[in-house]
C-alpha cells in the first residue's frame, strides 16, 4: 500500500497494480473510500462530508501527479509522494 500523501488525519494511497478505472484510496479513521481520478466520484466506500471535500480539494490540485502515479502503479514501479494540503 504505497502512501502518496497524509494530511489532516487523511491517508491517501494506491495499490500496485490495481483494477480500472484509475483511482486512489483515502482513509480517515474507520472511513475508507476509493476515489476515481478525473471525476473524483466515490467508487466504493464512504468518507464524512468534510473529509471528502478535503480529499477532492487535494486531488484537484494534483491531477497530473495522480495520473503519473497510476501509470507507475500499473507498471509496478515505485510511486512518488505528493504534497499534502497545507
Amino acid at each position: 500500500m504505497p502512501r502518496l500523501a497524509t494530511f489532516y488525519g487523511i491517508v491517501i494511497w494506491m495499490y500496485r497494480p490495481d483494477h480500472p478505472p484509475a483511482h486512489f484510496h483515502a482513509q480517515c479513521g474507520e472511513h475508507v473510500a476509493q476515489i476515481e481520478l478525473g471525476t473524483l466520484r466515490v467508487m466504493n466506500g464512504a468518507l464524512p462530508p468534510r473529509t471528502l471535500r478535503l480529499v477532492r480539494e487535494w486531488a484537484q490540485l494534483h491531477p497530473e501527479e495522480l495520473a503519473d502515479n497510476w501509470a507507475l502503479a500499473q507498471a509496478l514501479e515505485p510511486l512518488v509522494a505528493i504534497e499534502p494540503l497545507p
